[in-house]
């Protein structure tokens, strides 16, 4: 028995099984998806871009903490030679 999205079900080796058929004939229908294509591609694309983003955000933060605490250091070294100085 197949339904509307090419689904077959059956009973085979005492159990029920559902094979899924592919939709498409060939990688472009796949690509091109009825018309839908760039509005799925472009969805994925923007998803995929957010989750770079995301993952990428933590290390950028995190070198510009270690540049400002090495900046921080810098500058109380600095002061504290100033002030060794003074009599």
């Amino acid at each position: 028995e197949e339904n509307q999205v090419g689904e077959s079900y059956g009973n085979r080796a005492g159990g029920w099984v559902m094979e899924l058929k592919f939709q498409f004939a060939n990688f472009a229908e796949f690509v091109a998806m009825a018309g839908h294509g760039p509005y799925v591609w472009a969805c994925y694309a923007i998803g995929l871009g957010c989750l770079i983003a995301l993952a990428l955000s933590p290390l950028r933060s995190r070198k510009a903490l270690l540049s400002e605490l090495q900046r921080s250091i810098r500058i109380e070294e600095h002061e504290k030679k100033q002030r060794e100085k003074q009599p």
